[in-house]
């Protein structure tokens, strides 16, 4: 007899009006729109906005009217209405943001990567520590991507068994118009860190481990000579703290002729089977994204994840700010899947530029 699978219904909001308060302050990378529209179809309200740059501010108003513009990253740091703060500042500047926010008795939602050194991350877990607040980062290719999610309620249910091993692949498209700090390893991090610190969490996520230790890792510039700062490839290999490993490539390569910013895919290998996840694209046809494909000893199946799961970490992170639980993410997993990618990052070997 072939095994269903069942699945868990779309999440709802789980709070009402102004029964959570949230605040944007730095508005430097794109995905500060995802996280905010996110919290706000989980039921948030959203107060205030704050960037330096006016421009930046005006766009982020045009698109959610409610905001209201700050004066001053202090304006919202002193507003005792807001509960979390939202931040997609560059990338080296977030963790010194989430501290102060900490410090003002705010809990603090960080793009990743949301910490880019060691010295930053041993601040970050002080301030968790001293004040007791949350430091949450947006694994955005789990937590906001239904494949992703899927993939997870597959392996709850048994369907690859005992997950061995994460492989995940995240290649993206330069494009054009990227700031200055974009091409500044000290400011974005290095392509490990940057765009690498989405797997490591998956890594840990979807094998159950809590740590590991980097084996090997590298970093290239192969192809952008006029910007020297720019790593347009890394890998690195992992062995966690439960006997699995984990794989990561990225990579800046993504041709023109691919309709989305990269082909992303995650292999999850399994005892009874394995799972890949076609998050953006599945090339050759016209399926788009968020598809699930499982090979098991019952079958071979293909799940289309579009409008199946919907996000739950958002409304879970509302509920844990507001109940001090940790059912979206623990606060030593976010840790965990940023130290691996700052280590990885630092202790890589560079192939060329």
């Amino acid at each position: 007899m072939t095994r269903t699978y069942t699945f868990d219904p779309l999440p709802e909001p789980v709070v009402g009006p102004d029964e959570f308060v949230f605040a944007a302050v730095g508005l430097d990378h794109g995905h500060i729109f995802g996280m905010v529209e996110q919290l706000i179809d989980a039921g948030a309200t959203l107060s205030l906005v704050y960037d330096p740059d006016p421009a930046k501010v005006a766009d982020f108003i045009e698109r959610f009217p409610r905001a209201r513009a700050a004066a001053s990253e202090q304006e919202v740091l002193d507003d005792p209405a807001v509960q979390l703060i939202a931040s997609a500042s560059i990338a080296n500047q977030r963790a010194p943001l989430g501290v102060r926010v900490l410090d003002a008795g705010k809990d603090f939602f960080a793009d990743k990567p949301a910490i880019t050194t060691i010295a930053d991350l041993t601040a970050a877990r002080d301030a968790v520590e001293r004040t007791g607040r949350k430091f949450a980062v947006y694994y955005g290719e789990r937590v906001h991507s239904e494949a992703a999610i899927l993939a997870g309620q597959l392996i709850d249910q048994g369907a690859i068994g005992t997950v061995l091993q994460v492989a995940s692949f995240g290649p993206h498209r330069i494009g054009a118009g990227r700031p200055d700090w974009f091409y500044d390893p000290e400011q974005y991090g290095g392509i490990i860190c940057d765009i690498g610190s989405h797997n490591f969490e998956q890594m840990l996520y979807y094998t159950g481990a809590t740590d590991g230790e980097v084996v090997s890792s590298t970093v290239a510039n192969y192809a952008h000579p006029e910007t020297p700062g720019l790593q347009d490839f890394g890998d690195a290999h992992v062995v966690l703290d439960n006997g699995t490993t984990g794989y990561v490539r990225v990579d800046w390569f993504t041709p023109a002729g691919l309709d989305v910013f990269g082909d992303g895919r995650t292999v999850l290998l399994g005892t009874d089977g394995y799972i890949e996840l076609r998050k953006y694209a599945d090339i050759t046809t016209d399926n788009g994204g968020g598809q699930v494909l499982l090979v098991n000893q019952d079958g071979q199946f293909r799940f289309d994840a579009t409008g199946k799961t919907g996000f739950p970490f958002f409304g879970q992170l509302i509920r844990d700010c507001l109940d001090r639980t940790e059912f979206a993410m623990t606060q030593e997993h976010a840790f965990a899947a940023a130290e691996l990618s700052i280590i990885a990052q630092r202790d890589a070997r560079v192939l060329a530029g």
